[in-house]
């Protein structure tokens, strides 16, 4: 779900409003624990991704499908800091993946969510939380995860918790370019990862529930894009293989439209601690829809 600039709240032709008085997130719950969750990488579920992203399913799972047994408690994080009915003005800003081990299907998941931080902007406040993954039965970790919603509209309130592990765009890496690659985006994409990921926020799947909070129309999932936009990554600076990528990170910069083309061009950023780093961005209609992204290749 990409940050855009909507109409204020009760602008939107009679549309749902925010909860009347919500000024601000409640930073006291940051640092809060929401549980532990259980969940196993599916096979089934996993090649059912790979086919809504228009990937092809390998022997693991793609590495965004790391977003799906790790939904529920993304969720309860969510559920416990943002205001009640705010549903349809939240949208995804950005996401940071930072992967330890591969998707193996069969694998337990053990997840612990956390209210990470909350950050006040010109647009809204922004949310994140922190999904740290260990092996359900080793206790090895696998996944950290750190998921920015902003809530369009909210104004006020401070900055509060601890910054997130950054991802700027390094100018020195604009000058060397790896490479372009471009997917497309079908008429049904949107519909397909909603029932292949269980995101069912009908601002993707119906243009009057969209339109009545601001969009130009149903848009794309961000996870959805972030996913289409990794294949091109994958592509591009890892050889094909996803299983050598280190960190995925993105910032939703624009609304994608089902039907339109993802151009992602990436960058030589040098190494780091024996990674090779690549900025990238990605455009669709020429306009900029993901900023600020960083694969680490192992």
């Amino acid at each position: 779900m990409p940050t855009v600039a909507g109409r204020p709240p009760g602008a939107a032709g009679g549309g749902p409003e925010l909860p009347s008085g919500a000024m601000g997130l409640p930073t006291g719950k940051l640092g809060t624990d929401y549980g532990v969750r259980l969940e196993t990488v599916d096979d089934d579920r996993a090649r059912a991704f790979a086919a809504a992203t228009n990937d092809t399913a390998g022997r693991h799972a793609p590495p965004v499908f790391a977003v799906v047994p790790t939904w529920s408690s993304l969720t309860a994080a969510l559920a416990g800091v943002l205001p009640a009915g705010s549903l349809p003005w939240i949208v995804h800003s950005a996401q940071d993946m930072h992967f330890h081990q591969a998707l193996a299907p069969g694998r337990r998941l053990a997840t612990r969510a956390r209210a990470f931080n909350v950050r006040p902007g010109r647009t809204g406040a922004r949310y994140t939380v922190h999904l740290a993954s260990v092996d359900g039965d080793t206790g090895e970790p696998v996944l950290d995860q750190y998921a920015t919603m902003l809530v369009r509209g909210l104004a006020g309130g401070e900055p509060s918790g601890p910054d997130a592990p950054d991802h700027a765009f390094p100018a020195a890496a604009r000058a060397l370019p790896v490479g372009e690659h471009t997917v497309t985006v079908d008429a049904d994409q949107a519909v397909r990862y909603g029932q292949a990921s269980g995101d069912h926020n009908p601002i993707h799947l119906d243009d009057e529930a969209a339109r009545a909070v601001g969009l130009p129309g149903a848009i794309l999932h961000g996870l959805c894009t972030m996913a289409m936009v990794g294949r091109s990554v994958v592509a591009l600076v890892a050889g094909g293989d996803p299983d050598r990528l280190r960190r995925l990170a993105v910032r939703f910069a624009g609304v994608v439209r089902p039907g339109h083309d993802l151009v992602t061009t990436a960058y030589d950023g040098g190494t780091r601690d024996g990674r090779r780093i690549h900025p990238f961005e990605t455009t669709s209609d020429g306009r900029l829809v993901v900023s600020l992204g960083r694969a680490e290749v192992g």
